[in-house]
This record gives C-alpha cells, structure tokens and sequence, in this order.
C-alpha cells in the first residue's frame, strides 16, 4: 500500500502496521464475498459453513485497528494529512467488518435454497449482479493499495449501476413468487441475498469515498448517484404463505428479520 512520508519514524512505523492489518483485512473481505457468491449460486454449503466460521477474523481484525487508532492517536498526535490517513483507515476498517457480516448472512441462507432453486432463471441473474459486486470490491481495494482517485471515483459513480441491478432482480423475484407459490420461500431467501449484495456494494462506494478524502482532504463534490427502487416493489405482496414467511424467518440473522405485522419489511433500504 502507498504510503506518504513522515516526519517521525515512529509514526511511519504506527501507520505502516496499521495499513498492512487493513490490507489483510481487505483480502479476507474479499474472500468472503467471493465465497459468499460461489456458495449461493452453486448451493456449496460447505464454503457457506467456512465463509460463516470465518466472519470472526475479519471481526477481530476490525477490533485490532479500532485499539491501534486510538493508541496512534494519543501517542504520536498527527494532524493534517497523517490524521487522515489513520482515520480513514478506521473508517475503511468499519466497511470491511460490514461487508464480513453482509456475506456471512448470505452464507446463512444458503442451507435453505434446494438445489431445483439454482436453475432458476432469477437466480442466474443473481449471480450476474454478484460478479459485478465483486468487482467493485475489488478495484476499491485496489484503489485503496494504489492510492488511486481515479478508480476510487469510478467506482463511486458505478454505484448507480449496482442499484439498478437490485431493483431489476427483485421485481424478477417478486414476479416469480407472485406466478409460482412453490417460489415463495426461495423467493424471500434470495431476496434478501440480493439486498445483501446490494449493500456490499453501498460499503464498496463508502470504502471509495474514504480513499478520496485521504488523498485529497476533501469529499466528493456532488451527491451520490443512488437508484435503488426496491422500496417501491412493495406493491406486490410476497406473504401469501404465512408458513412460507415462517420458514425463511428461522433462517435469518437477527439484523434482517421481519414481521408480517411489523414495520420492518424486506424490501426497504436500511442503513447500517
């Protein structure tokens, strides 16, 4: 990772370690996604099991850089530019951790897919949106190593794209379940796989974001390109089975559970 010169070698050590542990940390993201997308569209439950077991690493590492930040800060007291850097390295610490979590909930799902769901053809498409994801993930990263604005930039602005892939395949989705009601539970599963990496490409452009700043000292001009229009796709209601719901529900990670006579729908954009 492109690193700019200090002043105090003590600092420049600080920062060198604190930008390998993230380098390392962004590789292991990486892997999660990569295994989170081989795992649901071949129904590979035993990546799924690794990519879930393997969550506690990134979390540690995330831990690791939050006390390293703190301890850097109060030590060697950087300013300008040098506090930037050690912040946004904190800040990019935290997307990844996201990211970590984002694909070990698509991992937990997979066990409910059944190997008839893979040759769907909304599941196809799924995958199509995940590869471009990954993508993203990985120039970010790479944008990040190289100190790069300009790849950075590019994937801030393909963030749009990514939004408009979410939005086709759930209203592919919810037109299945609402064709087929043997589709409803895989429906609802894949659904919130789909927002899933969704999201992950939200903390991609966050991560993006991050970089410019610590490069230029400013923020991107200009509000972020969104076009997610999940939300609006509530029209069509997927709880025709209320067992079906039932079934999916055991299923999901705390943090995207919903009721049927509750506020939280899976369909709305949350933020983290």
């Amino acid at each position: 990772m492109a690193l700019p010169a200090h002043t105090s070698k003590a600092f420049d050590s600080d920062l060198r370690n604190l930008s390998q542990t993230l380098a390392e940390m962004g590789g292991l993201a990486e892997r999660q996604v990569a295994d989170a997308v081989k795992a649901l569209t071949t129904g590979d439950r035993e990546t799924a099991r690794r990519l879930v077991m393997a969550d506690s690493s990134i979390d540690s590492m995330q831990r690791t850089i939050d006390e390293r930040v703190v301890e850097t800060i109060a030590r060697r007291q950087p300013v300008a530019v040098d506090l930037r850097e050690v912040l946004g390295i904190l800040r990019i610490a935290h997307e990844l951790e996201r990211i970590g979590d984002l694909a070990k909930n698509i991992g937990k799902r997979v066990p409910a897919i059944r190997g008839e769901d893979l040759t769907r053809s909304s599941m196809l498409g799924v995958r199509s949106m995940a590869l471009d994801i990954s993508r993203q993930l990985r120039e970010v990263l790479d944008s990040l190593a190289c100190r790069d604005l300009e790849m950075a930039v590019d994937v801030w602005i393909r963030d749009a794209d990514i939004d408009r892939l979410c939005t086709i395949r759930s209203r592919e989705l919810l037109a299945c379940m609402a064709e087929d009601a043997g589709a409803v539970t895989f429906g609802i599963h894949l659904l919130f796989c789909t927002k899933n990496l969704e999201r992950i490409g939200d903390h991609a452009t966050n991560i993006a974001e991050a970089v410019y700043y610590m490069v230029k000292g400013e923020t991107l001009s200009g509000e972020r390109p969104k076009a997610d229009l999940t939300s609006m796709a509530t029209g069509m209601t997927v709880a025709r089975s209320v067992s079906a719901v039932g079934a999916c529900c055991a299923y999901s990670p705390p943090e995207d559970r919903f009721h049927i006579a509750g506020a939280r729908s899976p369909f709305r954009t949350y933020s983290n």
